[in-house]
């Protein structure tokens, strides 16, 4: 089912309804409400949804924005944050968005789990970046490094990999109630939570949980297979049990995400057969896509994956 993600225009509309008219005109009528939207536009968009001009398919953590925070920050208060009051008010704003979801009649609620604060990005799944876009990837400091940074990682993630799964305990029974999928997304970062290993063992963990599903990220997943941390395919058939779900875009080689389908060098014929029917695909654009582009691809799409275009009802 392809749906579209409010990030691309969210920044330029300070009224709800604009923003989802101007995602209309682009051919498209099965929203995902993203992260980054102000209280403010909250009017707007129960106007246009109220009007049935758009159908919900889900929505992304934390939606809206908490009030205190001036930026698109989906990452602004983490589950796995060593401050008890960050992860509460972690905890308070989802279930906020969970009732929010609920009124629009969503059907998933995309998460961040958190991250690792004993690895700062810029030291470590940054670094191995950097020496990739200096075609370093084959060279014996790159392997050293990678091989480093897993270490690290393996050494510092039980505790938060514990907070995560503690904090889907919590969130897991009121999502029941609202009938709301807690999506578990895919992360670009290795210091983010969880990683893949992580990933396998938290829905193993709660396969007794339907409302707990794996949302993919093509972006994401690509920029680790474009660091040799994982091969994309591969991935996808290990999580094909566990899949819901996925948001995408194209990557430019080797680290620009969030690009206009068909612009990058992602194969979706090679990976979309590991998706069950009608599974929700949602563009997840930059802001710096232009409506051409993105008219453009969607005419490509239509015609390659004609099943996955649900008439509204």
């Amino acid at each position: 089912m392809l749906a579209f993600s409010t990030c691309w225009n969210n920044s330029r509309h300070s009224d709800g309804e604009e923003m989802v008219d101007e995602i209309l005109e682009l051919g498209f009528d099965h929203l995902e409400l993203s992260h980054g939207m102000t209280i403010a536009k909250l009017p707007g968009l129960q106007r246009a949804y109220r009007a049935n001009k758009f159908t919900c398919v889900g929505v992304h953590n934390y939606f809206p924005s908490p009030t205190e925070v001036m930026i698109d920050a989906p990452d602004a208060y983490e589950f796995t944050s060593y401050r008890t009051n960050e992860r509460q008010r972690a905890l308070d704003m989802t279930y906020k968005t969970l009732d929010v979801a609920a009124e629009f009649q969503a059907k998933y609620l995309v998460l961040h789990m958190g991250s690792i604060p004993q690895m700062p990005h810029k030291k470590w799944t940054g670094q191995l970046t950097q020496m990739v876009k200096n075609g370093e990837q084959d060279s014996p400091t790159y392997s050293k490094h990678k091989l480093k940074c897993v270490k690290k990682r393996e050494k510092h993630g039980l505790l938060y990999f514990q907070r995560a799964c503690e904090t889907l305990e919590t969130l897991s029974k009121r999502a029941d109630e609202l009938g709301i999928k807690l999506a578990v997304e895919s992360r670009s970062k290795f210091e983010d939570m969880p990683t893949e290993r992580e990933m396998v063992l938290l829905q193993e963990h709660f396969k007794d949980h339907p409302n707990i599903v794996y949302w993919h990220d093509f972006g994401h997943v690509q920029l680790k297979h474009n660091l040799g941390l994982l091969d994309h395919a591969d991935w996808l058939r290990k999580m094909q049990p566990y899949l819901y779900g996925a948001h995408v875009h194209d990557v430019e080689w080797p680290a620009r995400d969030h690009r206009v389908p068909f612009m990058g060098e992602l194969d979706y014929r090679k990976l979309f057969p590991y998706f069950p029917p009608k599974a929700p695909l949602t563009w997840e654009l930059s802001p710096t896509r232009k409506a051409a582009q993105i008219s453009g691809a969607l005419e490509i799409w239509k015609k390659l994956f004609p099943e996955t275009i649900v008439p509204r009802v």
